[in-house]
């Protein structure tokens, strides 16, 4: 659909059919046009597919139930189907107002049958319909590349199981894992979300269509035939609700921004772990961008770009709400949301392909990861934890004696080169009593391999706990995309049958 950048308000009024000659004496001023209209008519371009099958449904309906006359009914379905290849001669124009009223205008040039289009409805109803059928297929395509994401997780995580590092928090070496297990934590949010996404899902796909504005109508409104056609789960039950639905809106911009700082928190992460400073991975240069003054930079471009996604979301969200705080029968301040809630979801999609393909070519230097293990104290909980084990201290005990030690060696050397007589030493002056480890049980607390391999409880860093963890991943994964290609598959069967069902009503 393309937006008639040059308009003149004094020529062309005649045009304006839809909007003048009733409550109206004269059509909208220049500066309206400029300010509202032309923004109105573009936060609705990305509509017109859907509004054009809404269209149809309802004039479809509408002859099934004997409102609109058989003849002229086929005869606008011929023009609405024509209309739906979006014809070259199609130019929406702003001063005809929004994207329903241009239709409508070309629509009325061609068939005098178009003046049956809005019975029964109002245009926010026809709208509203297309925003949340266009919506429901965003939120498919969204589901379809979070499951793609977290299937290259998984597969990651598998191929580093082993490959050990320092697990951070606060950005200080905490303990020993791997960057296996360290990655497959970020496919549990994934899974939460595609739980999230279903839930939000089930709520848009309920069909407001056959409201009749606000409280129904005195005619014949086929609801569950118009939901039926249009490929809708059900009704939108209250026909008021139907037409004022602000909740959903704002719950998609909720989802997309717990989607989006779900992906930041690792793209930030990583951003971290490609400094020299830390030089755990390295970004892969198709997700990097050269500095133009320092020739030696190379910027993790990519995963700055989903920081600054999630940011914007943020503010995405702040505004949905903004929007909705108004009187309850007033959807003007709703108007950019027709667009900016489907960019939305369009975003969030992009951001997750785009953080697919980082790590599908992240590079992870294991050599690395053991360096900064063996300069680092990782190790001081599974010290503290042996302690415990073989020489029966109580947990705050041991606690404070591995302290101790690391304040004590701060600086100049790593609690990996600890032995047992200066632990037996520091036990002394601690504790005031000996707490002494044999050479081979320290040996195995200080051991990162052991450290993990120890750890096999659910959803440890050992390898077969790692490994139950990523086939419950992959299972909930599949499960997600089986029902995303379901509905999409419902979806495109339901259009075609209502465009081939429309076609069988117009003459040959």
């Amino acid at each position: 659909m393309s937006i008639d950048p040059d308009y003149d308000p004094t020529v062309g009024v005649a045009s304006q059919v839809l909007e003048v000659g009733s409550r109206l004496a004269e059509g909208p001023s220049a500066r309206l046009v400029d300010t509202v209209f032309r923004r109105e008519l573009a936060d609705q371009a990305g509509l017109f597919a859907a509004l054009g099958l809404t269209d149809l449904a309802h004039t479809l309906a509408m002859i099934e139930v004997g409102v609109i006359p058989a003849a002229e009914g086929s005869e606008l379905l011929g023009a609405l189907l024509k209309l739906q290849t979006q014809p070259e001669d199609f130019h929406a124009d702003p001063i005809r107002g929004d994207l329903y009223t241009n239709r409508e205008a070309w629509l009325a040039v061609r068939t005098s049958a178009a003046g049956w289009l809005g019975i029964g409805r109002a245009r926010r109803e026809a709208t509203t319909t297309a925003f949340l059928m266009t919506l429901r297929a965003a939120l498919l395509d969204l589901a379809d590349a979070s499951t793609r994401l977290g299937h290259t997780l998984t597969t990651r995580a598998s191929e580093w199981r082993e490959a050990l590092m320092p697990d951070y928090t606060y950005l200080q070496a905490a303990q020993p894992t791997t960057f296996g297990h360290y990655l497959a934590g970020f496919a549990e949010p994934l899974l939460r979300d595609g739980d999230r996404l279903r839930g939000v899902y089930s709520r848009v796909n309920r069909s407001p269509a056959g409201c009749g504005s606000t409280n129904g109508s005195r005619l014949t409104q086929p609801r569950e035939r118009l939901a039926e056609l249009l490929g809708f789960d059900g009704l939108v039950r209250h026909a008021r609700d139907a037409m004022w639905q602000a909740d959903l809106p704002i719950e998609t911009a909720g989802l997309m921004t717990t989607m989006l700082i779900n992906l930041d928190r690792l793209a930030e992460d990583l951003q971290i772990f490609a400094t020299r400073e830390f030089g755990l991975v390295e970004l892969d240069d198709r997700h990097a961008r050269a500095s133009k003054i320092m020739p030696h930079k190379k910027n993790p471009f990519a995963l700055t770009h989903i920081r600054g996604m999630a940011n914007a979301m943020i503010g995405t969200l702040a505004a949905t709400a903004a929007a909705a705080r108004t009187p309850s029968g007033q959807s003007d301040n709703r108007l950019a949301l027709y667009g900016a809630i489907p960019r939305a979801v369009a975003d969030t999609r992009d951001a997750v392909l785009l953080l697919d393909e980082v790590i599908a070519a992240l590079r992870f230097d294991a050599r690395r990861g053991l360096e900064l293990l063996a300069g680092s104290d990782a190790a001081a909980t599974d010290i503290a934890e042996v302690l415990v084990t073989e020489c029966s201290l109580d947990f705050r005990q041991a606690h404070r004696l591995v302290g101790t030690l690391v304040r004590q060696t701060a600086g100049l050397r790593p609690l990996s080169a600890l032995s047992v007589n200066e632990l037996t030493a520091c036990s002394i002056e601690v504790l005031g009593f000996r707490a002494e480890l044999t050479p081979a049980a320290l040996v195995r607390a200080l051991d990162p391999k052991a450290s993990v391999h120890a750890r096999i409880g659910p959803g440890g860093a050992a390898p077969p706990a790692l490994d139950a963890v990523l086939a419950d991943q992959r299972a909930g994964l599949a499960e997600i995309r089986a029902w995303t290609a379901e509905q999409q598959e419902r979806q495109r069967a339901s259009e075609e049958s209502l465009l081939q069902r429309c076609r069988e009503r117009c003459p040959t």
